[in-house]
């Protein structure tokens, strides 16, 4: 009896052994099927970057960077109006996106669902108000650039202009910016604001002084998304901007982003290099906007800790 018992804990022990090898031979599996992909998505990220780089470099000197386009088939002339005509348009654009989405944001986290309890109608105003805000974050660009066109150019008169551009640009980000915010506010704790409320604070002022604080890496996420669709995008522009190459002096003068600009180059001349230097120009800008928004973030979220 006591070898059978012997035998049949031996031969638990080895079972379990067994199963205990196979997981782990499953986990390694899984784990390096994961570093597979990330090396490859790595590898492919490095190749165009690098590409575009190496290719780009070779038209670039300080006169492409500091001469304005002139126009014509051959794309002579730099890129300066473009680099410029870029940042009024991203900082436009942000400036009429970000209040509006993190309001919105704030309306349908914080106050929404309370006032949502009391009334059938505002629960169905607000399952449309999200409903809408995710059909628009899949609708194409070129959609918001037609609608900008409809109304901004043509029926409100603003011609194609920065206004133009920056309003159609507001609409293309502004679901980007809404559920950036959501997710930040959400991740605060609730009892940041049980806390701050027990201590007498108002319910705006814990929005403001607690919730919006420790949603702000978050918040500041969506900002950067923002932006770099905003420098990247071209066919909402392509119907709203106009794509003259002079450098705007208001904000109802037209004018050509680089990404437009990189559009008319490989599409309407034979500069090509010229099309790759502005390419290059264009990544550089882009990595550049966000290891700044990054740093931003860091130095906003460790003066928040601090506080705490």
């Amino acid at each position: 009896m006591i070898e059978d018992r012997t035998s049949e804990i031996a031969l638990i022990h080895r079972a379990q052994a067994q199963s205990l090898k196979k997981e782990q031979i499953r986990q390694k599996l899984w784990v390096s099927l994961m570093w597979f992909f990330g090396l490859i998505t790595v590898a492919i990220l490095i190749m165009v970057v690098g590409y575009v780089l190496v290719q780009g470099g070779k038209a670039i000197s300080w006169d492409f960077l500091s001469t304005a386009p002139k126009g014509g088939i051959s794309g002579e002339g730099g890129i300066s109006t473009t680099v410029a005509t870029t940042f009024y348009l991203v900082g436009l654009t942000l400036l009429v996106a970000t209040p509006l989405g993190v309001g919105a944001a704030v309306f349908l986290i914080e106050y929404a669902g309370e006032q949502s309890l009391s009334s059938k109608f505002l629960r169905s105003v607000i399952s449309v108000a999200n409903f809408a805000v995710e059909t628009l974050a899949g609708i194409p660009s070129i959609i918001f650039g037609l609608f900008g066109y409809a109304l901004f150019v043509s029926t409100l008169k603003f011609g194609f202009s920065l206004l133009s551009a920056a309003l159609a640009g507001a609409c293309l980000v502004l679901p980007t910016i809404i559920r950036t915010t959501e997710e930040a506010l959400r991740a605060v704790p609730d009892d940041y604001r049980r806390g701050s409320l027990a201590l007498g604070a108002t319910k705006w002022q814990t929005l403001y002084r607690i919730v919006l604080p420790a949603g702000l890496p978050g918040i500041i996420t969506g900002i950067i998304l923002s932006v770099g669709r905003v420098i990247s995008e071209t066919a909402i522009f392509y119907v709203t901007l106009g794509g003259s190459y002079r450098l705007p002096t208001s904000i109802m003068d037209g004018g050509r982003t680089l990404a437009l600009h990189l559009y008319y180059l490989a599409m309407d001349t034979r500069a090509f290099d010229k099309a790759m230097g502005t390419g290059a120009v264009l990544v550089v800008m882009i990595i550049l906007i966000n290891l700044l928004i990054d740093l931003v973030s860091r130095k906003l979220t460790a003066g928040v800790r601090k506080v705490r």
